[in-house]
């Protein structure tokens, strides 16, 4: 474990979802949408509590989440993929090329990032794009290390454990201002040994309310 990349994470689900987690009759809680920014994995908002309440409130909604609720998790990022640093944007980039002389000379059509009906366009919440880049470059690292190959001149050739990238989103926060209101970072976890533990958030009594109503007592989880 490396103790320097250790984080605290908030993933937003719903009361049986973080009651599975908190007991371990689950290791992660994946999603696999085509959309999703960073690719597969389980996603977490990195220190930010009310971010993930707001996103699982948001899911009840919509009646994608019956008791929406927030479980915490500290994260060791391991290999990690970071958005925010210049070599691992040169790769990606160099695997969108690849991605896209793939797709094109098999005569398909490229996916696009798109802003769902009723959504701010800007944001482009909707990255289908970027999901399959992703998902192409890991697929050709398993290959690769398949293959024998230890690393390329960009990177080794083993799927990275996790990414973490900055999301800016909403509006500015003053007129006139490039800062943007719903900014957020979010790390997308696709080894579960990147999870060191989980943990369920003092949120007061509104977090004990939402888990009220299971047959396994979580009283003990708030101590």
């Amino acid at each position: 474990m490396n103790n320097k990349n250790l984080i605290i994470g908030y993933h937003g689900c719903d009361a049986d979802v973080a009651m599975q987690l908190l007991l371990g009759e689950k290791r992660m809680h994946w999603s696999k949408s085509v959309y999703e920014w960073l690719g597969h994995g389980m996603y977490f908002w990195e220190n930010n509590l009310k971010r993930a309440r707001e996103w699982a409130d948001k899911k009840e909604r919509v009646g994608h989440i019956r008791k929406p609720t927030v479980i915490g998790a500290i994260l060791d990022l391991q290999y990690c993929f970071d958005l925010s640093g210049k070599h691992h944007l040169d790769l990606l980039r160099s695997y969108y090329l690849e991605y896209r002389d793939d797709i094109v000379s098999r005569g398909g059509k490229l996916l696009v990032n798109s802003a769902p009906k009723g959504t701010n366009p800007r944001d482009r919440v909707c990255r289908q794009l970027d999901c399959a880049v992703i998902e192409y470059m890991h697929d050709d690292l398993r290959k690769l290390a398949a293959l024998g190959f230890s690393e390329t001149n960009l990177c080794l050739t083993k799927p990275f454990d996790s990414m973490r990238g900055v999301f800016v989103e909403g509006e500015p926060v003053f007129e006139g201002s490039d800062i943007y209101c719903d900014t957020h970072i979010q790390i997308c976890i696709r080894n579960p040994d990147c999870i060191v533990g989980f943990f369920l958030p003092r949120e007061g009594e509104e977090g004990i309310r939402r888990l009220e109503g299971r047959e396994d007592p979580a009283e003990y989880l708030y101590h």
